[in-house]
């Protein structure tokens, strides 16, 4: 996939949990560890607005595009 997700390092840089993002979030503890794993191929703009809100960052800390070579 050419979309790294970062969640785990920013989530680590704001010494917050899981459960504490998913409560402040308000989305469910399991769909954020999908998220946090690299298991999604979709995220709304709504929960990215959430997470970047709760952790004081930009949606570029979280995402990364890295082109794929063939």
């Amino acid at each position: 996939m050419a979309i790294i997700l970062r969640l785990d390092r920013v989530m680590a840089d704001r010494k917050i949990s899981l459960n504490e993002l998913s409560e402040k979030v308000g989305v469910a503890n399991v769909n954020l560890s999908k998220l946090k794993n690299g298991r999604v191929n979709a995220i709304r703009f709504s929960t990215l607005e959430a997470i970047c809100d709760v952790l004081d960052c930009q949606p570029g800390d979280i995402l990364e595009y890295k082109r794929e070579t063939n």
